[in-house]
């Protein structure tokens, strides 16, 4: 009983204190809701980070649960937002949201004027809008090459530097694999569902094979040219070749599954699945290697389409000042290196990037810093609002291609004007 007594007494006593601090501080605890996807580890990372906080703080954070899918998550915060919904106070949002979201989004420079400058400039840059920054950077993204580093060596294969090397080290290492047993081993896996993670693996070929980046900054649009359709082309001759079907049916979880499971050479990814195929249980821990994205031939160059999320705050939020502060916390340099170190996230913070703990936990991190600042942004600054359509037409287009429902050129042509119209002849603001 008196080890019972005591430990209520402990707990009442921490509970008075928490009060204490909070009320002195001019505080009430409040229940922050916040959103986060749940690809991967994000889930769970957010999660951790969020508990952490809310046992400091003495608030509470409820999650809130949203679509892996980007384009289903982003549907569902336009619609919260739209209404003017209080029942998400922060929001993770993608690299590409700062211009649709923003003007229902909390301006946290008051908030973070300290911090500003410890993040990559480009993606502060990026979350700004009308001098107003409505969101901080909490991970990097860019595309990469994932290969398994057995197989190459097994097969004496070099890393692919360009997409026509790809196609036959895939090829040679499916074709030799199955021969020998592997029945499901395939060469080369990546997302080619229709949605917006198309969009960024056929910019990353449409960049590579220079076909420039379908709106270019001075809002002409680009797309329909000779090598934006080989590159097209070039990867639908993947498809049931080196390439599965079902990839046309694949996001970032599915293709990762195949490639974890040991049943493919190749994969395209982002950062996050390094942790995970290196975590105990993993089919292929330890035999995993990451390059950059292949180039195309002739005088192309590696491109990857620069990605990321960040933390939103709403400005319909009724615990403005705690959600920013939850914010602050979550993309702080502290979390972001638990998350690099357990889950691979590139972080947003340039300092992190020699921090020796993290480099010899994800090697290739180091490697990184020239990608995220000379990546290939998707069109969004200059097309805002209307990214959203932009990004729908030419995924939509891609896997047209991709299907064999459409040849490259045909497709290309009929999304050229597709994209004028949304472009009001020219200008997009």
């Amino acid at each position: 009983m008196n080890t019972f007594v005591n430990a209520f007494v402990s707990i009442l006593l921490r509970t008075v204190l928490l009060a204490g601090a909070l009320l002195a501080s001019g505080t009430q605890a409040a229940t922050i809701r916040l959103a986060c996807s749940g690809v991967g580890q994000e889930l769970q990372f957010c999660r951790d980070a969020a508990d952490t906080w809310a046992r400091d703080k003495g608030h509470e954070v409820q999650i809130v649960t949203v679509p892996n899918s980007a384009s289903e998550r982003l549907a569902l915060y336009q619609q919260l937002l739209s209404a003017g919904s209080d029942k998400v106070d922060v929001l993770q949002i993608d690299v590409i949201w700062p211009g649709l979201l923003g003007q229902h989004l909390l301006d946290l420079r008051p908030y973070a004027k300290q911090v500003l400058a410890q993040h990559f400039p480009g993606f502060v840059a990026n979350n700004t809008q009308q001098g107003r920054l409505v969101a901080l950077p909490w991970f990097a993204n860019a595309g990469l090459l994932f290969y398994r580093s057995d197989l190459l060596e097994k097969h004496a294969e070099p890393v692919p530097t360009t997409w026509q090397q790809l196609s036959r080290s895939a090829r040679k290492i499916q074709d030799a694999e199955r021969a020998a047993g592997q029945a499901r081993m395939w060469g080369f896996v990546w997302q080619g569902r229709a949605y917006e993670g198309l969009s960024c693996n056929a910019l990353e070929w449409v960049a590579s094979h220079d076909g420039g980046t379908i709106v270019e900054p001075d809002g002409k649009v680009s797309i329909h040219n000779p090598r934006a359709a080989q590159a097209l082309a070039t990867a639908a001759a993947w498809v049931g070749q080196i390439s599965p079907t079902a990839v046309l049916n694949y996001a970032e979880e599915e293709s990762r599954g195949v490639f974890q499971a040991g049943q493919a050479v190749f994969m395209r990814s982002w950062p996050y699945a390094w942790a995970l195929a290196q975590a105990q249980g993993s089919a292929i821990r330890g035999k995993v290697g990451v390059a950059l994205l292949p180039r195309g031939e002739p005088g192309g160059r590696h491109a990857a389409t620069l990605g990321g999320e960040s933390l939103a705050v709403s400005k319909y939020s009724k615990h403005a000042a705690a959600a920013a502060d939850l914010v602050l916390y979550m993309s702080s340099a502290p979390v972001q290196k638990d998350r690099a170190l357990r889950g691979s996230f590139n972080p947003t913070l340039r300092a992190l990037y020699r921090d020796a703990e993290i480099l010899q936990a994800n090697p290739f991190m180091g490697e990184l810093v020239d990608s995220f600042e000379h990546a290939v942004a998707r069109p969004t600054a200059v097309t805002g609002a209307r990214y959203n359509q932009v990004s729908h037409a030419f995924w939509n287009a891609a896997h047209d291609v991709l299907s064999g429902r459409d040849t490259a050129p045909e497709a290309l042509a009929r999304l050229e004007p597709t994209l004028k119209r949304l472009s009001r002849r020219g200008k997009w603001n």
